[in-house]
Order: structure tokens, then sequence, then C-alpha cells
């Protein structure tokens, strides 16, 4: 196997890995986060950094390998700092509520809408119009913010629903008269 597109991930102090055939599993102050691998990639660790080798430069083998290296990359950064997404809601009468360790939101349906913490999720609600989802998995923070924002996704006339913090929604012009 030769040396081809080698780019290390920097491995803090506080975190260890543990590598095995097809399997990484990292460890860090926030917790423990494990991924199988392409047999493909060879990865390894030595001296504060962990580097993944592809076998040839076919264009299977590159992006595996990007894949790769961003796998790992995002676990350390997970398992120091953790991840966290930032949904707003805007409309009249919506809002959100901590109803223990869930969530239960308000849309304008008939019912509240609650939704469960996964295992490794936690959600903060600062204001009853803004939902935080953390977590170390990066992964799963961004499926549970996209489900949660699935259940009113901002319409295009008023703009009402749930979005991201930074999302920019385009906006149509309604009838005229």
């Amino acid at each position: 196997m030769s040396r081809i597109g080698r780019k290390p991930v920097p491995v803090p102090d506080a975190v260890t890995v543990e590598i095995a055939p097809g399997n990484i599993a990292v460890k860090g102050p926030k917790g423990e986060l494990r991924q199988t691998l392409s047999t493909d990639m060879t990865v390894e660790q030595d001296n504060g950094a962990v580097t993944v080798a592809r076998p040839t430069d076919r264009g299977e083998h590159r992006a595996l390998h990007g894949l790769t290296r961003s796998l790992i990359a995002n676990m350390v950064e997970g398992v120091t700092d953790g991840f966290e997404k930032r949904l707003e809601i805007q409309g009249v009468g919506y809002r959100a509520a901590l109803k223990g360790k869930n969530l239960e939101l308000a849309l304008g349906y008939s019912h509240p809408v609650a939704i469960d913490a996964p295992e490794g999720i936690e959600f903060e609600v600062p204001q009853p119009t803004e939902v935080i989802v953390k977590g170390i998995d990066k992964q799963l923070v961004g499926q549970v913010a996209a489900d949660i924002r699935k259940r009113r996704p901002p319409e295009p006339y008023k703009g009402k629903g749930i979005r991201y913090k930074d999302e920019q929604v385009l906006r149509k012009v309604g009838k005229r008269a």
C-alpha cells in the first residue's frame, strides 16, 4: 500500500484513539464514538495525529479517503467540543418548551408535537422561539435538527415555520389586487 494522499488529523492529549481493522473508536472528555471504516483505507496513529492513506489514486479511493478523514476529524471534534444546531421558530403562537429531556412544540396544529431526545442528544430552549440541539455525533445532531425542521418547514409567503438560525428563506409575492 502506497502513501498516496496523507493528511493528518491532529488529536489532542485528552483524546484516545483505538484503531482496529475496519473500526475506529475515539474517546474523549465528552464521551465515546465508534465508526466502521472501509478496509481499503489504511488508518494509523503516530505523534499525536491520525493519518489516513489510500491505496491508489482512482476516483472511488480518493472519495473514500476524504470521507474517512472527515469522519475521523468530526469524531475527534465531537468528543472534545461537541456539536450544536440552532433552530428558530417564527409564527404567531408557535413556540417550544422542554418537558423533561424531551421537546414539545406548538406549531399551529390541533395538538402539541412531542419530540423524544435520542441517546446522546440534548435539547435547550433559551427562548420559546429558539431550540438548540446538542450532542457529540455530528451526523445525529444534524439529523435530529432536520427532523425538527421537517415538522413545520418555513413557508415562502409569510416565512412562518421552523428554520435553521442562519437560513435564508426565499419569499414569494402574494396575490395582487
